[in-house]
């Protein structure tokens, strides 16, 4: 299964919340930071759930999300 990681700019998020609406496995939370321009952002979970399947940053409208997928390095039996 695939492991992700999401980045969110603050500054460029507006807060509309459909990254919220569209995130599967509920990494993407509301938060209670506002930004420079008076926006409520969004914040990563962080719990181990997400996949990288890049849904938040597909409808982003701003652009403020950048999806890592983190590879797991295989273990080498000597």
């Amino acid at each position: 299964m695939r492991k992700g990681r999401i980045k969110i700019n603050e500054d460029r998020c507006k807060g509309c919340l459909l990254c919220i609406e569209q995130c599967k496995v509920k990494e993407i939370k509301k938060s209670e930071k506002v930004n420079k321009y008076g926006h409520i952002v969004v914040e990563f979970a962080n719990s181990g759930k997400c996949n990288a399947c890049t849904l938040c940053a597909i409808v982003c409208p701003d652009a403020a999300i950048e999806v890592y997928e983190i590879k797991e390095e295989e273990n080498v039996r000597k």
